[in-house]
């Protein structure tokens, strides 16, 4: 099987997994095709051709089924296949229930933003192996900082000043008039 007959088989194998999860959760709504199809605002036919897995439907549509039926939107995402399996997140579900730009674009946007996810994952463990080998008796080397003044020896700590009272000016403001 060539890797175009795999991707097509995949996608009806999808289509039809949500057009039977949308057909057993109207059932068990105990609604009509005819009366999901109208509080989904799409046709019967349509409708009908979605359960029967003739058809994928859209994001926009999945999200008017969802609202129909009571169902979170994000399960029929992930069940069409618009959506991975994971942790619910804000910014997801924003790019999927915005009306204002295309379902290629949301796919897009998702994409990039799965791609900062994984590469801000991939820094800290990177990151976390450094911090777990350092020897114990050998200091964490430390970023090369600006060169400071040297203080005197007998010069108080920082945490030894006191704090300055209340209604008190620190000196830093100046006053105008």
């Amino acid at each position: 099987m060539s890797q175009d007959e795999n991707i097509a088989t995949v996608v009806t194998q999808t289509a039809s997994d949500i057009g039977a999860y949308i057909k057993s959760q109207r059932e068990a709504a105990q609604v009509s095709i005819r009366q999901l199809a109208a509080r989904a605002g799409v046709s019967n036919p349509y409708l009908s051709q979605i359960e029967r897995g003739l058809r994928k439907p859209s994001a926009e549509v999945l999200g008017q089924i969802a609202k129909a039926l009571t169902l979170s939107a994000e399960v029929l995402y992930v069940r069409a296949g618009i959506l991975e399996p994971g942790e619910s997140s804000q910014v997801r579900d924003a790019v999927i229930n915005d009306q204002a730009i295309t379902d290629q674009q949301k796919r897009a946007l998702l994409d990039i933003y799965a791609s900062f996810l994984h590469q801000n994952e991939s820094v800290q463990r990177a990151a976390a192996p450094a911090e777990v080998t350092q020897p114990l008796d050998t200091p964490a080397p430390q970023a090369a900082a600006a060169p400071q003044p040297p203080v005197p020896a007998d010069a108080p700590a920082p945490q030894d000043f006191p704090a300055p009272a209340p209604g008190s000016t620190t000196g830093e403001e100046s006053s105008t008039g």
